[in-house]
């Protein structure tokens, strides 16, 4: 018999979450202190291009397979496992600092395979979010998620930046591995529920045969193909924001690393902002229109940041908040709505091929951003995504039928139940 979200698995949700931010923490500790020996060892931004290239691009292979084991294996055996293998890199690459092996391309290596096993993790930790937390509580914990996921993308870096000061890079890695055992004590601990399958339908399918199923799920779900498609184009545009800030500060506006530190707090104090916002609220009225408006101010902060005078911090800590701020409340809303619409024996699948295809062109993005910038200049170059992202926005809204879907109405969920159910007969 199928069993539904309780308040006991709310708590045992809640207690591996916890696990899953101390293991969070370490990894954003030593991404952080691995870009920066990157950076200061190659004093050159095509050695971070192809690391965040070779990143993105892995995840983006890896993903829809990891869709397709997560709804076909254990995901306590996944996690732990994906879990484990990153922690052994880790702990490889620290053995080769160790004896003053590790060299830029030993760490690019290192980077991609973390890369893969992130890819394996993060499916199926989201995949069971619905199996455990009760539908009147999704949006409010995606919202606590994004809050204090926030807060630890605040606090790893300085924490990082401090223990560089004291410590070599060698014994800084020692904080993966630690924050690694912190957090299988809770995955030992607590019951993940197994994903339940119709018996009728339990034949053996081919592995492809799986995903091409999650894609047919993908295709009938009213208004995902649509939202997959913005996201795609959003993660193109905001690349390079992400790639390029670093010398938009320093070079266009004579910053230092101090006043990049000071704009990422900006950036991420908002996303702290819209996250409190999204964990306190418990109800949101037409979700759609309100994902659709944070991804106006989305576009309007990254426009605000573009048109930033020199040396003009604090407007482009302004435009930080904002879009800061729209992240949290359009990421939260999104993956409620997938979590309300996806049955629990495919959310593996929908979860991976939707991060698949909504990542699929950020390795391009992120390789065309320097030769764009050079091009049109790093502030004309952001400010024309700016105004492409709003106009796509418009368009969508205007001309597709996203406006009219609405998740929380129990006809529409009937019918796409009824189809969904009907793909596997």
């Amino acid at each position: 018999m199928k069993e539904l979200p309780s308040k006991n698995s709310f708590k045992s949700y809640m207690f591996f979450w916890t696990g899953q931010l101390f293991s969070l923490f370490g990894s954003m500790v030593v991404y952080f202190v691995i870009i920066w020996w990157v950076t200061e060892t190659t004093q050159s931004p095509m050695y971070l291009a192809i690391g965040s290239f070779m990143f993105i691009f892995c995840q983006v292979v890896a993903m829809p397979i990891a869709g397709v084991l997560a709804d076909r294996l254990n995901r306590k055996a996944i996690i732990v496992g994906a879990d484990s293998l990153q922690a052994l890199a880790t702990l490889i690459l620290l053995v080769l600092y160790q004896l003053n092996l590790a060299n830029i391309w030993i760490v690019l290596v290192f980077i991609s395979v973390r890369s893969i096993f992130q890819a394996f993790q993060l499916p199926t930790v989201n995949s069971i979010i619905p199996a455990m937390v009760p539908k009147d509580k999704l949006s409010r914990i995606n919202g606590v998620n994004f809050l204090f996921t926030g807060v630890v993308q605040i606090i790893a870096p300085l924490i990082g930046a401090t223990l560089m000061i004291v410590l070599p890079i060698k014994t800084i890695l020692w904080v993966d591995i630690i924050t690694f055992f912190i957090a299988l004590i809770p995955l030992m601990l607590v019951k993940i529920p197994s994903v339940e399958k119709n018996e009728e339908i339990v034949e053996k399918k081919s592995f492809l045969g799986e995903f091409k199923l999650g894609l047919k799920t993908v295709k009938i779900i009213p208004g995902l193909v649509v939202m997959i498609f913005l996201s795609m184009l959003l993660n193109f545009l905001i690349r390079p924001f992400d790639t390029l800030m670093p010398y938009f500060v320093n070079v266009i506006h004579g910053g230092s690393a101090t006043h990049l530190a000071i704009l990422l707090v900006f950036f991420q104090g908002g996303m702290v902002g819209g996250a409190l916002l999204t964990s306190f609220k418990k109800t949101w009225n037409n979700k759609m229109k309100v994902i659709f408006g944070c991804i106006a101010l989305l576009m309007t902060g990254y426009g605000i940041i573009a048109l930033a005078p020199p040396r003009g911090y604090l407007v482009i800590g302004f435009g930080g908040v904002a879009m800061g701020l729209s992240l949290p409340i359009i990421n939260a809303l999104y993956q409620t709505f997938i979590q309300t619409v996806v049955p629990m024996d495919k959310m593996g699948r929908i979860t991976s091929i939707d991060n698949s295809l909504s990542m699929s062109i950020s390795p391009i993005g992120t390789i065309i951003s320097g030769p764009l910038a050079e091009l049109f200049g790093v502030g004309n170059l952001f400010l024309y995504c700016a105004i492409l992202g709003m106009i796509v926005t418009v368009l969508v809204w205007r001309f597709t039928g996203i406006k009219r879907v609405d998740y929380e109405d129990k006809s529409q969920l009937e019918v796409i139940t009824s189809n969904i159910n009907s793909l596997n007969n």
